[in-house]
């Protein structure tokens, strides 16, 4: 891995299927130099031949990168995020949801605008969300609308993990996530809460058309709630870093 560069930090899950049109993506839609470390539970998960079967046709650095934490989307992305030494470090799905061609953007936002953590916002004007549970849908869009109006945080999609982070930031933040995706909320509160810059740009995102999803609303929805009221509660302590 080299430092300097990008750093796309993907969690897979048995997703050999989505894998070659994953890369085909970033291949065509991303400018920015950049590698990409995909990490896996265990040696037997389908995405791992996939991409032996793609070596070298690439001109970007694939590294496979195992779960240091054992298993879980949320170890996975804990992982990625700690093995990254590009400047910045975005979070991408496999499962072809997000919309890549913003990811040029978000650097430039990160490394020439100067903001420590950039999103690819849903619920901005121009941003959009193309199918998924609309149970889910609606509380990820209350949660990110209403800490926006509350608190001033500026962004209206806390809970999307398409977010590109300073690495420097993410050093001097303390996880403490439990399950699932809620390590994306977390850092975006606490990165609001201790002063540095955010801020976001539409994007559009699209429901997984193969595979099967491993997001669990019901057993993960304590942990987000835990996050939603460390933003309230910590509104009146942010201050702006220079």
């Amino acid at each position: 891995m080299s430092a300097g560069l990008l750093t796309l930090v993907c969690p897979a899950y048995n997703e050999a299927e989505n894998m070659p049109k994953l890369l085909e993506r970033l291949a065509s839609q991303v400018r920015t130099p950049f590698e990409l470390l995909v990490v896996y539970d265990r040696e037997d998960d389908t995405t791992l031949p996939a991409l032996d079967a793609l070596d070298g046709r690439y001109p970007f650095t694939i590294c496979r990168v195992k779960n240091r934490y054992g298993h879980g989307a949320l170890h996975a992305v804990m992982t990625g995020l700690e093995a990254a030494d590009g400047v910045a470090a975005a979070v991408i799905m496999a499962d072809l949801a997000d919309d890549l061609t913003i990811v040029d953007r978000l650097y430039r936002l990160i490394v020439e605008d100067g903001y420590d953590l950039a999103v690819g916002s849903r619920y901005m004007p121009g941003g959009k969300q193309i199918g998924g549970p609309a149970l889910k849908g609606m509380l990820s869009r209350l949660a990110g609308k209403t800490l926006h109006y509350l608190t001033g945080i500026p962004t209206c999609d806390v809970t999307n993990n398409y977010k590109m982070y300073r690495t420097s930031m993410l050093r001097e933040l303390r996880i403490e996530s439990r399950a699932g995706f809620e390590i994306a909320m977390e850092l975006t509160v606490k990165a609001y809460a201790g002063g540095y810059r955010i801020t976001e740009i539409p994007s559009v995102w699209t429901d997984r058309s193969a595979g099967v999803s491993r997001f669990r609303l019901w057993k993960w929805m304590p942990q987000y709630l835990r996050w939603y009221w460390y933003g309230l509660r910590n509104r009146r302590n942010s201050t702006r870093k220079p």
